[in-house]
């Protein structure tokens, strides 16, 4: 596995990022959608045009987690948190990155930390944290999903 961080250089319209989440969801992948008032309520549930504007949302699985950020004008900013080698649409963030794959504390249906379609026993959800190799500094813990 080759770590790999990288942001997109421009902002995205809604279209843009939708096919991007497209481009990198495979199954299984989950859904984290946030807005001021609520988080999404169903966490296999693919985004669409009408769930946007949203303030920010993360799309995880195996390979990498997504997460974008509203900037402007319906424009979002996008960061990608990989372990499938670099991507040439995304800039580099860091040079060399180490991973650790470690087991999530999941909490109960009544914490309000989750969406509340998040099962309370997904065993095979898991943190990565992706650590600078230079400092041994941890600058990004991703959600992943375990096989």
């Amino acid at each position: 596995m080759t770590a790999f961080v990288g942001v997109k250089e421009k902002l995205l319209s809604v279209a843009k990022l939708l096919d991007l989440i497209q481009e990198f969801a495979i199954e299984p992948s989950y859904y984290f959608l946030r807005w001021t008032h609520k988080v999404s309520d169903n966490w296999k549930q693919v985004p669409t045009e009408n769930d946007f504007p949203m303030l920010e949302g993360q799309m995880f699985n195996q390979n990498c987690e997504l997460r974008w950020k509203y900037k402007r004008k319906d424009s979002y900013e996008v960061l990608l948190l990989s372990v499938a080698g670099e991507y040439a649409d995304f800039s580099p963030v860091g040079k060399d990155w180490d991973i650790q794959d470690r087991n999530a504390h999941l909490y109960g249906s009544t914490e309000t930390r989750f969406p509340k379609g998040f099962p309370e026993k997904a065993a095979n959800i898991a943190q990565r944290y992706f650590i600078d190799k230079q400092t041994s500094t941890v600058h990004f813990v991703a959600l992943t999903i375990t096989q």
